[in-house]
């Protein structure tokens, strides 16, 4: 699949030329000093060799990387309910959800948003999705977005209202990523029910009682939907042109399953098993950076390290911390002895993944999505923040 982002109506892009001269080029295979010339929003040069030319930007030997990718984020949720049941105005969260993006080295950002709700169980999830994709493509309509903005359509295979929720989406609506989601207990994620225990009564103040009658309801609700609902689904994300994800697989069975419906990328890995599955099968395989960055899962999966370690980690995703992307790809390019490798997981393969072919990459002709940055010592420290040429951040 290959899929062109076109600017957004009333979107400016910068059409003088531009040149960003003593940097440190983090090309898709090294790093270069050299200079960057852009024009019209695209990069048109790139040029080793050192000097300032009369007129460019220089960048004191800063790095120059192609601007983050994201593909997996719960933090536009952190900013619509920033305390449990309080419901933030979205157009303001959406605003200062992108806005925290750009500032951190993200220029593209698919946006995960849940379809399928329990609404059977107690305080049971009400459908948001279509609406709330609506409010964020008529900002992006209007050119009030910093960086580009595609949706990520989490499917809830275990609920009640996935069928309906995704017939409400179609082709127009700039799904880059349908992810088939299964957080039944007992598997995948949550093989630890111990672990959901503390999850589940910690949030939602459940008492034992109440968190095994929770138990019932979903391993119910997976026997009566959960096979109907993974094929529907798999069949909408075709019928959008969208990119097929799977999450937490946990087995090789699992591995083989999500190659036959198509998958094209794998969410989370939970095990070693499942991750060298995932090689063989050709899927490239994302994890967290707040796993990398803190030593280990938090739910007690797979550490993404052991996976780096072992050539099995493709792709990086900030989860839930957005400053964690760039941090992450800098560790991994210290563990591989190779920045340039370390940046590609949060640059050029996730956009590899999702068939950008535009961007991702220091390349004559992509888009001028650019990130400027230097090293104090492992941390990186950004200098700006630029989309088609136009400084945001």
């Amino acid at each position: 699949m290959t899929r062109l982002d076109r600017p957004a109506p009333g979107t400016q892009t910068m059409q003088a030329t531009s040149v960003f001269a003593n940097a440190r080029l983090v090309l898709p295979d090294r790093v270069a000093t050299g200079r960057l010339v852009v024009e019209g929003g695209q990069i048109v040069a790139v040029e080793e060799g050192e000097g300032v030319p009369p007129g460019a930007v220089d960048c004191q030997g800063d790095y120059l990387a192609p601007g983050l990718v994201e593909l997996h984020t719960d933090n536009l949720e952190r900013h619509i309910e920033p305390r449990p049941e309080v419901d933030w105005p979205h157009e303001a969260a959406i605003l200062a959800h992108d806005a925290e993006l750009a500032s951190c080295g993200i220029t593209t950002v698919f946006d995960a948003l849940r379809v399928g709700s329990t609404l059977s169980v107690r305080d049971g999830l009400k459908p948001y999705a279509r609406a709330l994709a609506d409010e964020i493509l008529a900002l992006r309509g209007e050119g009030a977005l910093r960086i580009s903005h595609f949706l990520h359509l989490r499917a809830e295979i275990c609920s009640e209202t996935l069928p309906d929720e995704m017939a409400g989406f179609g082709p127009a609506d700039r799904i880059g990523i349908v992810s088939l989601m299964d957080h039944t207990p007992g598997q995948r994620q949550f093989r630890d029910v111990t672990k959901l225990r503390a999850y589940v009564m910690g949030k939602s103040g459940r008492s034992e009682a109440e968190f095994i009658e929770h138990i019932a309801e979903l391993k119910e609700l997976q026997e009566r939907v959960g096979a109907a609902h993974e094929a529907r689904a798999v069949e909408e994300a075709r019928r959008y042109g969208a990119t097929l994800a799977s999450h937490d697989d946990t087995t090789a069975g699992h591995v083989a399953t999500s190659a036959r419906h198509g998958v094209r990328l794998a969410e989370f890995p939970t095990t070693d098993e499942a991750a060298r599955a995932c090689r063989e099968a050709g899927i490239p395989v994302m994890m967290g950076a707040p796993n990398l960055i803190r030593g280990g899962s938090h739910s007690g999966n797979v550490a993404a390290a052991d996976l780096a370690h072992s050539g099995l980690l493709d792709i990086l995703s900030s989860d839930y911390v957005p400053s964690g992307l760039l941090l992450g790809a800098v560790r991994l390019g210290a563990l591989w002895g190779d920045l340039a490798r370390g940046i590609a997981t949060v640059t050029r393969a996730p956009a590899e993944a999702t068939g950008l072919t535009d961007r991702g990459a220091l390349v004559a002709g992509r888009r001028a999505d650019l990130l400027r940055f230097r090293l104090r010592g492992d941390m990186p420290v950004i200098g700006g923040v630029f989309v088609r040429g136009a400084r945001v951040a």
